[in-house]
C-alpha cells in the first residue's frame, strides 16, 4: 500500500498551506543531522535537530513534535548505546504515544531489538536507505496523527452528548412556580402547552419534561412547525406513500411514527394552518392516523408538548385557531417569563454559556469584568436567553483578553442604541437593528413585530434566526 505523501501543496491566495509534520532528530555528528534534514525536509517535514539527549527533552518540554528520531550513541568511540536508551526510557515516560525511530548500525541490530523492548516504535540501520527511512518515519506520523485525529473525535463526540441534555438553569423568583410544575407535570403522560417569547427556552424545558417522563429512554421528535411550509406539513407529520403526490418517489415515516412511543415536541404551534388542525387534533383524540395517500390506519402513542409565543385563547376567539385544539394542548400549561423579568438569572446563564464555548474553541477565559456583567444586567435581551447564548459564543471568538469586557458583547445599549447611525452599517447589520427595535417595541412579540415591519409572521422568524434573536 502506497504511503501518504507529507509533501505541501502550494498555499491558495485566501490560506497558507497547512505546515507539515515536525520531526525532532537527534545525532552527535552534524554530517549525519545535515543528511537528514535534506532527504526529509523535501518531504515536508519540519526539522529540528539535537546532538544531545539533554537538549531533546528540553525540546520535547518546549514543542509538539509528530515523530522523534534518535540515534542510540552521543559519545565518541562508544557504541554501547547506553546513552540512548537511557533517552528512550525518559522520553516515554513523559511522552508515551509519541512515535520514537531508532538509529542503529549494522553491528547493533540486538541493540534495535532491546530498544524496541523498551518502547522504540522502529529502528532504521546505520547507513540507511532513503526508501526505508522515508517508509519508517511516514508511517508512523500517519498513525500518530490518525490517533490524535480520533482523540479529538472522541473529545468533540462527549461534548456534543454532554450538549444534547442542556441544563435547565434558573433560580430567580420569576422562575420557581415553573420549575414546581416541570417537577410535577415531569413524570406524567399529560400534554403540556408551553408559552412565552421567542427565545425564553421553551425547547429546554420541553427536553426537561421528556428526560422526567417514563418515556426518557424512547426519542424525543422536536418539529418548527413555523419552517414547514403548508404544502408539506401532512407529510411531514403524518408521512406518505410513494406516488401519494409527484415528488413521493418512496414511502416515507412522518415525525409522529418518529415519536411512536416517546414524545413529540410541536414548536410555535400557532402556526399550524387552520385546515390542518382537524388533522392533528384526531390523532391528539384517538391516536389514529394514515399516511398520505394510504387507506392504512396506523396507531401512535405519543405525549405531546407544543410550545408558542402567541395567545392562543385570543387567535381562537378570533377563530385563526380551533378551540378544542387549545383544549386538547393545554392540558397544563406552563408559561416561561422573559429574560428581563428573571434578571437574576443573566449571571449564571451567561456563565454557563462561557464555559461552554471556551470549551468548544479553546479558549482560555476566566469570566467576565464588572462592566460586561453591568452591561448586561442593563440590556433589555429583546431575543431573551437565545440571545445571550449567541452573544457568549460571539464574545468567546472575539475577546481578545483573558475575561469578557464590554466591548467584547457588542450589545447596543442606552445612547449607542439611540445614536446608531444606519449609514455605517451593511445591509444585513440595518436588517438585524430594526428586527431588534421592532421586537423591543412589540414587547416580545413576534406576530405585532411582524405586522410593524410588514412580514410574516415566518418570514420575521427566519430573519431572527438569522441574526441570532
Amino acid at each position: 500500500m502506497a504511503l501518504p505523501s507529507f509533501t505541501e501543496s502550494a498555499p491558495s491566495r485566501n490560506a497558507a498551506a497547512a505546515p507539515g509534520p515536525r520531526l525532532l532528530i537527534a545525532d552527535d555528528q552534524p554530517f549525519i543531522l545535515e543528511a537528514l534534514t535534506l532527504l526529509l525536509r523535501p518531504e515536508g517535514f519540519q526539522i529540528e535537530t539535537a546532538r544531545t539527549p539533554g537538549l531533546v527533552l528540553d525540546l520535547l518540554q518546549q514543542n509538539e513534535y509528530d515523530a522523534l528520531l534518535i540515534d542510540l550513541n552521543y559519545t565518541r568511540d562508544t557504541t554501547s548505546g547506553t546513552e540512548g536508551l537511557q533517552l528512550l526510557q525518559q522520553v516515554r515516560q513523559s511522552f508515551d504515544r509519541l512515535p520514537v525511530i531508532v538509529m542503529t548500525a549494522y553491528a547493533n541490530v540486538d541493540l534495535a531489538v532491546e530498544a524496541m523492548h523498551l518502547g522504540a516504535n522502529d529502528f532504521v540501520q546505520k547507513p540507511w536507505e532513503n526508501a526505508r527511512l522515508l517508509s519508517v518515519v511516514k508511517a508512523q506520523v500517519e498513525l500518530y496523527r490518525a490517533h490524535r485525529r480520533t482523540l479529538l473525535l472522541e473529545a468533540e463526540n462527549d461534548m456534543l452528548r454532554a450538549e444534547g441534555a442542556p441544563e435547565f438553569i434558573a433560580s430567580a423568583p420569576s422562575m420557581r412556580p415553573v420549575l414546581n410544575l416541570v417537577r410535577r407535570i415531569g413524570p406524567s403522560d399529560a400534554n403540556v402547552l408551553i408559552t412565552g417569547e421567542h427565545g425564553t427556552g421553551k425547547e429546554v424545558v420541553a427536553q426537561t419534561l421528556h428526560r422526567l417522563s417514563h418515556r426518557a429512554h424512547r426519542t424525543l421528535v422536536a418539529v418548527n412547525t413555523g419552517a414547514l411550509p403548508e404544502g408539506t406539513f401532512e407529510s411531514e407529520l403524518f408521512g406518505h406513500v410513494k406516488g401519494a403526490f409527484t415528488d413521493a418517489r418512496a414511502d416515507r415515516i412522518g415525525r409522529f411514527e418518529l415519536a411512536n412511543g416517546g414524545t413529540l415536541f410541536l414548536d410555535e404551534i400557532a402556526n399550524i394552518p387552520l385546515r390542518q388542525q382537524s388533522k392533528l387534533l384526531r390523532v391528539l383524540e384517538t391516536g389514529e392516523m394514515e399516511r398520505v395517500g394510504s387507506s392504512t390506519t396506523r396507531s401512535v402513542d405519543v405525549r405531546m408538548l407544543s410550545a408558542t409565543n402567541a395567545d392562543l385563547r385570543a387567535e381562537a376567539s378570533k377563530g385563526n385557531f380551533r378551540e378544542d385544539l387549545f383544549f386538547r394542548l393545554n392540558t397544563v400549561e406552563i408559561h416561561l417569563p422573559p429574560l428581563r423579568e428573571r434578571r437574576e438569572d443573566i449571571p449564571v446563564l451567561a456563565a454557563h454559556f462561557l464555559a461552554r464555548y471556551a470549551t468548544r474553541y479553546r479558549r482560555a477565559l476566566h469570566g467576565f469584568e464588572p462592566s460586561a456583567l453591568q452591561q448586561m444586567l442593563q440590556y433589555g435581551w429583546p431575543g431573551n436567553v437565545r440571545e445571550l447564548d449567541h452573544t457568549m459564543e460571539r464574545a468567546v471568538l472575539l475577546c481578545s483578553g483573558d475575561s469578557i469586557g464590554s466591548a467584547d458583547l457588542g450589545l447596543q445599549t442606552g445612547a449607542r442604541a439611540a445614536s446608531t447611525n444606519l449609514d455605517d452599517l451593511s445591509l444585513e447589520a440595518v436588517e438585524a437593528v430594526l428586527v431588534r427595535k421592532a421586537l423591543a417595541r412589540a414587547g416580545g412579540n413576534v406576530s405585532h413585530a411582524a405586522d410593524a415591519l410588514g412580514l410574516s409572521r415566518g418570514a420575521l422568524y427566519r430573519r431572527m434566526e438569522k441574526h441570532g434573536l
